[in-house]
């Protein structure tokens, strides 16, 4: 089946990929394996990866490192978005997913392959991400997803590798898949796929069960520019060490743990475990200074906006049209949105207690109760008026 003669392939240095190698060469007759691996804050040592990918038949390794691009350009326009899928996730795996579509792309151009390849199944939201993002980047390089094709089960996948001296997993450590990046951590299957149970305590690795965090609360504050947070307690901060801190601190405290029944794009339910202890924060810090600092008009036009696009980035539609469009209408919002939120971390709850802006359109004067109320109250009457004439109206006909 020979489809490609070189091929740019996405790497995690895991089974799946790592079979993939001479997978597309022996079966698919694909001449040169090149293997991207993106550094994106997982932790992973990357450099054994990278070797490992040699051993198994790559013609050339690479490991880019994007981790401050991660965090600026995909990171910080969901915090922009207040972008939480079904009201919950961050969407952190699914921010990463562009990225490295767009290094593949750019891979591909620069090492002249006529192919894109990456290791996901049939059954998850990644092959979507990544084949329609290649496809808008480049709709003339052929997309190759071996996995999703050959029918193989793991320990067929894992002796089809044995031949090629890819060497089978000692042991198999976890029975869960876990994907993680700077953002977070996602966790599935094993026991977690029966959703009445308990996660297990050892599946969480960034965030504290509660009866171990500290017994006194810590107060932060995150300072805004423009919807991008740029300080923590009055210090700048890099994007990098913002999210990095930010993670160990909030996960500190318990916080940061999502456990839900996630809606797939491919149409099935499945039981997802998240930990992302800044992006949780984050996103609520900045949607309360948004409500000290937008008009109430957009700031409840743009609720149904963020739901949009919240979708668009979880759908794998990141370089579509309709989020270009939606990302000039949200970075016009941002113009305003600066200042700094305090917030209390204490038990697994992470509270706003306070915000304040050089922007804020709170009047004490107005808002006051006491002697210093400058709103005019006999003002209230008249406006009543006009604004329940069509009920009235209505009413007298019922």
């Amino acid at each position: 089946m020979g489809r490609a003669k070189k091929v740019i392939l996405a790497y995690s240095g895991g089974v799946d990929t790592s079979v993939c190698i001479p997978y597309l060469k022996n079966e698919w007759g694909v001449e040169e394996v090149i293997t991207l691996a993106a550094d994106l804050g997982q932790g992973d040592e990357l450099e054994p990866i990278r070797e490992k990918a040699l051993k198994s038949g790559a013609s050339e390794s690479l490991v880019a490192d994007v981790k401050e691009s991660f965090v600026k350009d995909y990171a910080f326009a969901a915090i922009q978005a207040n972008a939480l899928y079904e009201n919950r996730y961050p969407l952190g795996t699914a921010l990463a997913r562009p990225l490295i579509a767009k290094i593949l792309v750019e891979t591909a151009h620069q090492y002249g392959a006529d192919a894109i390849a990456h290791g996901c199944t049939g059954k998850g939201n990644d092959q979507v991400r990544f084949d329609v993002s290649c496809a808008a980047l480049d709709p003339k390089l052929k997309i190759l997803a071996p996995a999703r094709e050959w029918g193989m089960s793991r320990e067929q996948t894992i002796a089809y590798g044995e031949q090629f001296g890819i060497p089978s997993p000692v042991k198999k450590s976890s029975p869960y898949s876990i994907d993680k990046n700077l953002l977070g951590r996602s966790i599935e299957a094993g026991v977690l796929e029966d959703p009445a149970a308990e996660p297990p305590a050892e599946i969480y690795e960034m965030t504290k069960a509660i009866a171990d965090t500290p017994n006194e609360p810590e107060y932060i504050e995150i300072g805004f520019t423009r919807g991008i947070p740029t300080s923590l307690n009055g210090t700048p901060k890099n994007p990098v060490e913002l999210i990095q801190q930010l993670n160990q601190v909030v996960g500190n405290h318990g916080i940061g743990r999502i456990d839900m029944i996630e809606n797939r794009l491919v149409g099935i339910k499945s039981r997802e475990i998240y930990e992302s202890p800044a992006m949780l924060v984050l996103i609520q810090a900045h949607r309360d200074l948004e409500s000290l600092t937008l008009t109430a008009d957009v700031t409840q036009y743009k609720r149904g906006i963020e739901e949009t696009y919240t979708q668009i980035v979880y759908n794998g539609l990141w370089y579509s049209p309709l989020k270009g469009a939606l990302d000039a209408f949200i970075h016009k919002t941002q113009e305003r949105v600066m200042g700094t939120v305090r917030v209390k971390l204490f038990k697994g709850s992470a509270t706003i207690v306070g915000r304040w802006s050089d922007n804020s359109l709170y009047s004490p004067d107005l808002a006051t109760y006491g002697s210093e109320d400058q709103f005019d109250h006999k003002a209230a009457e008249g406006f009543i008026y006009v604004w329940g004439l069509p009920t009235r109206i209505w009413a007298s006909q019922s």
